[in-house]
């Protein structure tokens, strides 16, 4: 059994003061915010970054790792209070809420829905997919979500409705639009 050691407080610094930066500098720029000018703003050299991250979808994914964490948990607490075919509603307009709110975080749910396995090998995808999913079978279970629709449809839709609410330069009023006519072309034809 490997035994894994735990980070120095010098190397731990480094790593908080960088996803600290990078949260800043893609709320600035954007997914593509300069990775040299990341570690340069973190007071590090670029090999400290990408000894810690990589790839920028790993920076970008550590970054934004405790907003999906609340995003998957709120999926839940939505499935606690409200019947499921409402929950999911809610949940997806939130989660387009959260996805257009903070830049770079449409590229991250993006880059997790391109492939329904790759969703898996992130852990930001996993997150999503699995709080979709709950979501997804319950409202199916209550009858009120179509038997052919799966999780990963419904995030990629979800990432459409962003993508869509971005273009129309709209705030909440038109994401809910979207989302309740997207919820309506989900429901189960009687």
């Amino acid at each position: 059994m490997t035994q894994v050691r735990p980070m120095r407080a010098d190397a731990r610094r480094n790593y908080e003061r960088l996803l600290e930066v990078a949260a800043d500098a893609f709320a600035e720029h954007g997914e593509g915010a300069s990775l040299d000018d990341i570690a340069k703003r973190a007071g590090v050299g670029s090999g400290t970054l990408y000894r810690h991250f990589p790839t920028r979808q790993a920076l970008l994914e550590a970054a934004y790792l405790d907003r999906i964490e609340a995003l998957a948990a709120r999926a839940d607490a939505l499935g606690g209070e409200l019947p499921p075919g409402e929950a999911l509603t809610a949940w997806l307009d939130e989660l387009c809420v959260g996805t257009i709110q903070v830049r770079g975080m449409k590229a991250l749910l993006g880059s997790a829905v391109t492939d329904g396995d790759a969703a898996a090998v992130t852990v930001c995808g996993t997150r999503m997919m699995a709080a979709a999913t709950r979501l997804v079978e319950a409202a199916q279970r209550e009858g009120t979500l179509r038997p052919d629709v799966d999780p990963i449809d419904v995030l990629r839709l979800a990432h459409g409705v962003a993508t869509a609410s971005e273009l129309a330069k709209g705030d909440g009023g038109v994401i809910r639009r979207y989302v309740s006519l997207l919820t309506e072309g989900l429901r189960p034809v009687r």
